[in-house]
């Protein structure tokens, strides 16, 4: 009887260690199983494709467009400093400061690392734009700088060229000549001394290789990355340029006016 009982108890001892184990793997269901497995790895966050879209304005439109006048003060003065420029006609003259300032003002905001932070501006709703017609965003853009042309990618494009001439650590000499290049754009329409123009882009050029191969004698390629960063200058438009640096402190007043009354000293 003795043997008897303990073989009960012994089977019964394996019965609950059983139903115990049963119930362990039972209850390894989906959500238990998951706790075990390796943690899928996270997927990386995709980039917004609305940056076109997204307005932005100056963080200190104050500080950031005294500093951006004071380039363009000092980047007419270098335009009417330079010989041959004085000695085109002045239709040309007009020509050629109306197509290159914007560009000669981000060369000279990189020249004198003049930085600058934006901030986001909330997206007016489609209620308060029918209600207000349009006031309220006026309005905010006056105050802060903001506008509705001046988009996220815009500022990307113009922080990339400065970014990459402080990555380049452009000299004066190199800037200089790198101006005269931007200056003298042959492909422009109307010109009267097209072919004159054209060999000063050439010259300004030719220096900017000579300059670097004298000084960088090393890097071989360094004139081919001047040239390109210079490239993506084209990205950048006027418009944007005098939205974001001259609008929130000259208002309603024509950029091309301001610009040839301190050009001409009008």
């Amino acid at each position: 009887e003795e043997e008897e009982e303990e073989e009960e108890k012994s089977a019964s001892g394996h019965r609950r260690r059983g139903s115990i184990l049963y119930s362990i793997l039972k209850n390894d269901g989906p959500a238990e199983r998951a706790a075990h497995r390796r943690p899928e790895p996270p997927v990386p966050p995709q980039a917004c494709s609305c940056a076109s879209n997204r307005r932005v304005a100056l963080r200190s439109p104050q500080v950031t467009c005294k500093a951006a006048s004071a380039v363009l003060v000092k980047t007419l003065r270098f335009v009417k400093n330079v010989p041959c420029f004085r000695e085109l006609p002045a239709d040309d003259q007009l020509l050629l400061v109306r197509s290159s300032w914007a560009p000669l003002l981000v060369l000279g905001l990189a020249q004198d690392r003049v930085d600058f932070e934006t901030t986001e501006s909330a997206e007016p709703s489609m209620l308060q734009r029918i209600l207000t017609g349009g006031r309220d965003e006026d309005e905010r853009g006056d105050k802060h700088g903001a506008h509705r042309d001046v988009s996220l990618a815009d500022i990307h494009a113009i922080k990339a060229f400065l970014n990459r001439c402080w990555g380049l650590d452009i000299s004066t000499k190199e800037y200089a000549y790198l101006k005269g290049a931007v200056l003298f754009n042959p492909d422009l329409a109307g010109l009267r001394c097209l072919q004159h123009i054209c060999g000063l882009q050439r010259e300004a050029h030719r220096a900017l290789d000579e300059h670097v191969r004298m000084m960088h004698r090393a890097d071989g390629a360094r004139s081919a990355r001047l040239f390109v960063a210079l490239s993506t200058l084209r990205s950048i438009s006027a418009r944007v340029v005098a939205e974001l640096f001259f609008r929130p402190v000259i208002g309603t007043v024509d950029m091309e006016e301001l610009l040839l009354d301190l050009f001409y000293g009008k």
